[in-house]
């Protein structure tokens, strides 16, 4: 298993809005945290109903991966972030930590 691999597979379900794809990258007990705080999303069903309602609300979403840092079973992602083509993006730290072959946690940094 190559953590590289998986990160930009569930990048590019993301991008494809293919749920099923997205999050077949997750832990079934995925946990979600902006940096440094305590989680705001526990498990997949709820990471699955939270990007189900991004997409309908934005579905010409896309992340662009600017640069990608890979450490051990730990992947950094900087992302910018396009909801619309007419909104101003906004960039973003995707932080993956493994657990196995899935991601198990994901700290997020915005600006």
């Amino acid at each position: 298993m190559n953590v590289e691999t998986v990160v930009q597979g569930q990048l590019d379900a993301y991008n494809a809005q293919d749920i099923e794809a997205f999050v077949g990258h997750f832990a079934d007990d995925i946990t979600v945290s902006d940096l440094n705080a305590a989680p705001n999303l526990t498990g997949l069903d709820a990471y699955r109903e939270r990007h189900v309602g991004l997409f309908a609300q934005y579905p010409m979403n896309r992340a662009e991966l600017l640069s990608r840092i890979v450490i051990g079973k730990t992947v950094i992602d900087h992302e910018r972030v396009f909801r619309t083509p007419d909104a101003t993006p906004f960039e973003v730290a995707a932080i993956y930590t493994f657990a196995g072959d899935k991601i198990a946690r994901v700290d997020f940094v915005k600006a």
